[in-house]
């Protein structure tokens, strides 16, 4: 009976460091992250990966943020081979890497990005959309006609490692976001093999509003406690 008990404290405690969490950073892997701008990106998180060099990643997300803000970092050292996004309009340094050849960037409409992702989270096979149907965005992808009207497939997204940034978090893994900080990180938490947490506070668990909580503890691996932005908003 000990055992089982302790057993089970274990799996209800996620709670771990920045370093241990990120141990499975690896070279060339698939890295998915919340946030719109930098808003939502988890910053002691992004700050560990830069610290860590790992490279050639392959990165998912809505933007590319900014040069010297959040996952935007990341982008600006050059250490990024494809990023898949929505836009990249807010840093200069993606649009001149992409353009030298040096990151490929697939482009998603922002709704069908993060159905993309929802559908990777759900085990979905993929999405219908006629967006971009008589385009050159039709090349390469496969369609299908239901009731005389054509689609495209867009395939699901899925991540090696996912990171996210919440309000609140308990031990569990169940997670509080603060406004528009939540934009789709409850997707991106999702759609990991392997899902980190970066929380600002951290509780016993049971003691989270369950009517409060959107992402449930089931989809976090790690939760770790959030050190602060160590940033300047491109607004202030």
């Amino acid at each position: 009976m000990e055992i089982m008990d302790s057993q089970a404290k274990n799996m209800k405690n996620k709670i771990s460091t920045i370093k241990k969490a990120l141990e499975p950073l690896r070279n060339g892997m698939v890295l998915m992250y919340g946030g719109f701008g930098g808003v939502g990106n988890p910053p002691s998180l992004i700050k560990s990966i830069v610290d860590s060099k790992v490279k050639d990643l392959v990165l998912i997300g809505n933007d590319a943020s900014f040069p010297n803000i959040g996952i935007g970092r990341l982008v600006k050292e050059g250490r990024v081979k494809k990023l898949i996004a929505s836009h990249i309009g807010s840093n200069p340094v993606a649009g001149s890497l992409m353009n030298e050849g040096k990151l490929e960037v697939e482009f998603s409409p922002q709704g069908i990005l993060a159905e993309r992702i929802r559908a990777g989270g759900m085990g979905l096979g993929g999405i219908l959309t006629d967006v971009g149907i008589g385009t050159m965005v039709e090349k390469n992808k496969d369609t299908i006609t239901i009731a005389d009207k054509d689609f495209l497939i867009e395939r699901p997204l899925r991540a090696d490692v996912s990171i996210v940034y919440a309000k609140k978090a308990d031990t569990f893994g169940n997670l509080i976001y603060d406004k528009s900080a939540r934009n789709t990180n409850p997707l991106v938490a999702m759609a990991g093999s392997y899902t980190i947490a970066e929380a600002e506070e951290i509780v016993p668990a049971g003691e989270l509003d369950p009517e409060m909580i959107v992402t449930p503890g089931l989809f976090i691996d790690k939760v770790v406690q959030s050190e602060g932005i160590d940033w300047t908003w491109a607004w202030e």
